[in-house]
């Protein structure tokens, strides 16, 4: 029963992520409709409207590790909920596009910061045996909560009029403010308590609440992994193997143009034919297709291994993307084209969707894993944020027909079948402890 502890704890933590689906992606509904409303250029659209979230997210991802190592990850996680709750009221009431990016902007820094925070809470008071689908559990509710904002946009569509689009952003308030009430039951991270409070009795009642059979051997190895090393090595220095995969993975992500597709999934379906409210429907399919394969992920990473996901991933994409592009060219029909576009929200899914979050937060050692955690998801960040920006000014550019656009996204995902095929190393059922010796960390 101990080990369902576990289980409870990785789900409600993993609720920061269902904020962070519903979040990203619930400006996609409102769009147009605010574009119309005040009348926005694609350039002050794509940097104020809808990117400004994203640099929010930025500066929570590059940043959320400093109160997550001082204060801890259950501290953040509350803080979290809190930014969330604020950026769902205040973006819905919102007068103007400035206030409305003000508090799309906090919204953006709670969305960059449960990225720290949630994947290496998990990962932490997770076993070997398991960690890989509880820290995916993460991803699972990033999904859920990008179906649950598809849906809901579509229902709220004709709702309200021309205040369509503020019923959308401010329903997150809800989950928002459940999600930090929960978060107040779970315990602290016990390799937090060791590392940063030096509380070796907390961190051994949070261990024997996991039921992990030998406490005092898993107390040990977290003691002197900590004892090895060395304070006083420079971070970009010693760190170089997990920073450059970490890198390489948040890059590749971004790169494979799935928050582009999610972002503007809408608006690319209507430059294929569809109407703009069977268009929003259509996208509830991309939000099904995604939590399903995000399942089949889930199930198979602590199987197959992280490598053999990506692997698996990036074949899809290059199939998928090549298709999606010869679409766009050939002019073929609306419903092929959803079908392809289907077909890399899957392979996103099974691939990087289901280990980016679990890797980053594996290859870094205990006590510069929130640094490590806010480099990798910063990259990742930082790439989502410039390819939303642009969005707008490339449809607009591409708008007679955009087959390049996928194109170039299919080229960088042969990059990373390349990349996990010959520098990626498996980390699936190593403790996070050896997994420091594997990559050479002393």
């Amino acid at each position: 029963m101990k080990s369902n502890n576990q289980l409870l704890w990785a789900f409600t933590a993993s609720l920061a992520g269902f904020l962070f689906g519903f979040d990203t992606v619930v400006i996609s509904g409102a769009n147009l409709p605010i574009k119309e409303l005040w009348n926005t250029s694609p350039l002050f659209h794509g940097t104020f409207i809808m990117s400004m979230a994203l640099w929010g997210t930025v500066v929570g991802s590059l940043f959320g590790g400093i109160p997550s190592q001082k204060y801890g990850r259950k501290n953040s996680l509350i803080a979290i909920g809190m930014l969330y709750f604020l950026s769902a009221m205040g973006s819905s009431f919102a007068t103007d596009p400035y206030v409305f990016s003000f508090f799309r902007f906090i919204g953006g820094l709670g969305v960059g910061a449960s990225t720290v925070a949630g994947p290496m809470y998990i990962s932490e008071i997770s076993t070997p045996k398991n960690r890989g689908k509880l820290v995916a559990l993460y991803q699972f509710s990033i999904v859920l909560g990008i179906l649950i904002a598809f849906i809901s946009n579509y229902l709220l569509a004709g709702f309200d009029g021309e205040n369509d689009w503020r019923w959308m952003l401010g329903v997150e308030a809800i989950p928002a403010a459940l999600y930090s009430l929960a978060i107040f039951g779970v315990p602290r991270s016990p390799r937090w308590l060791v590392t940063v409070k030096k509380d070796l009795i907390g961190a051994k009642a949070v261990l024997m609440k996991m039921g992990i059979e030998d406490v005092d051997k898993e107390l040990k190895e977290i003691v002197d992994a900590e004892k090895n090393i060395n304070n006083h090595q420079s971070f970009f220095k010693h760190y170089k193997k997990p920073l450059m995969l970490a890198f390489l993975l948040a890059m590749f992500n971004q790169l494979s143009g799935i928050n582009f597709v999610l972002y503007y999934a809408p608006e690319i379906l209507e430059i294929s034919g569809l109407a703009a409210k069977d268009s929003l429907f259509s996208s509830i399919s991309i939000g099904g297709i995604n939590l399903i394969f995000t399942f089949i992920g889930l199930a198979l990473i602590d199987r197959l291994g992280r490598k053999k996901l990506l692997i698996i991933g990036s074949i899809g994409y290059i199939v998928s993307l090549s298709m999606i592009a010869f679409s766009f060219y050939a002019s073929l029909s609306s419903t092929l084209l959803l079908s392809f576009i289907l077909m890399f929200i899957a392979s996103h899914a099974i691939g990087q969707g289901a280990i980016l979050w679990v890797y980053i937060s594996e290859i870094f050692p205990n006590h510069v894993r929130a640094y490590g955690q806010s480099f990798g998801t910063g990259t990742h960040w930082v790439f989502a944020a410039l390819i939303t920006l642009l969005g707008p000014l490339v449809i607009d550019f591409f708008s007679a027909n955009p087959w390049p656009i996928f194109v170039i996204f299919a080229f960088f995902m042969v990059l990373q079948l390349l990349f996990s095929i010959i520098s990626m190393p498996e980390t699936k059922g190593v403790s996070l402890e050896e997994i420091q010796t594997k990559l050479g960390i002393k």
